[in-house]
């Protein structure tokens, strides 16, 4: 493959990321509209007025406002750094043959997307594509250290949140049953589910999320440790299936209004990157109906726009 040319440029100064971030939170604080999670009892136990923001730029420089240092379980904003340690393992292109990277157009947990595919290949974003990834990798330890890597710090359990989800996953439990009779994975489809479940049940903060989302803006290599944790390729495909399908069925409207790779968990994380500068991460666990953190998506959308993070977004050179 040719060298290609890549996203650069630098965020602005740190005065003025905190001056935006800092306007963010006040602006969206007090906005109590959505709901918590309930898919797992104990994610609705969380603290409705958290809200937390970080900008780790390519340099490793991070900037915070709110409650950036609360911790919150990761959920699905795991699905894409799971997909690149897949695609580390396997290449990207074997992880695109056997789990698919096209948008489903449907809900998160839906099972009629595994149904309408002749060979239960959705995507790496969706729950059933989101398990099929995790039966690629060697087990809990390897998916744990590769998660860490990215941190830059190792990441522990929240155990009462996977105690909660272990007890009340039946529907991915269902999902990988279905994967294994089509075919389209070849482990155990309990074990699948046990490891998808435990990742998603890391516990970090908004710091910790902006840090891995900049190692993906860095190429794969994490700027605050200096370890390449992913080679570029991989960095590129990562945030290719997150512009696909990261937000969901929404993610068309996602990408019209903030211009960047994003993905959310229902337990009120946020990410978002932008190639070459940095990532923005936002905790909030009141969500919409699509289950996106509300505080979280309207600031991403305000601060795309402040600090010239939407990949999208042009002026004329010749006016």
């Amino acid at each position: 493959m040719t060298d290609r040319l890549v996203s650069s440029g630098d965020l602005p100064r740190r005065v003025v990321v905190q001056e935006a971030l800092d306007e963010a939170h006040a602006s969206y604080v007090g906005d109590r509209t959505g709901e918590l999670s309930t898919v797992y009892p104990a994610l609705a136990d969380a603290d409705p007025t958290a809200f937390g923001l970080c900008v780790v730029g390519v340099s490793g420089e991070r900037v915070s406002s709110g409650a950036a240092d609360r911790a919150f379980t990761i959920m699905s904003v795991a699905k894409p750094f799971v997909f690149a340690l897949a695609c580390e393992v396997h290449g990207v292109e074997e992880v695109r043959r056997r789990i698919g990277v096209n948008a489903t157009g449907l809900a998160f947990n839906s099972a009629s997307a595994v149904e309408r595919s002749p060979d239960g290949r959705t995507n790496p974003m969706v729950n059933s594509g989101a398990i099929a990834t995790t039966s690629l990798l060697e087990g809990w330890a390897q998916v744990q250290q590769g998660l860490s890597a990215f941190a830059g710090r190792p990441l522990e359990l929240d155990e009462p949140t996977l105690d909660s989800a272990l007890a009340t996953n039946h529907r991915n439990r269902g999902l990988a049953n279905m994967l294994a009779a089509a075919g389209a994975i070849e482990a155990d489809p309990a074990e699948a589910v046990e490891v998808y479940t435990r990742q998603s049940c890391l516990a970090l903060t908004a710091e910790d999320l902006a840090v891995m989302g900049a190692t993906l803006a860095d190429g794969g290599t994490n700027p605050v440790t200096g370890e390449r944790v992913v080679d570029p390729e991989t960095a590129h495909a990562t945030l290719a299936v997150m512009t696909i399908a990261g937000m969901y069925e929404t993610s068309g409207d996602w990408l019209l209004d903030v211009g960047m790779p994003g993905k959310s968990g229902i337990a009120g994380g946020l990410l978002t990157v932008s190639p070459g500068k940095g990532a923005l991460a936002t905790y909030s666990p009141l969500l919409d109906a699509h289950g996106n953190s509300v505080r979280g998506s309207a600031a991403a959308a305000f601060l795309a726009r402040r600090l010239g993070l939407d990949v999208l977004a042009s002026q004329a050179v010749h006016p």
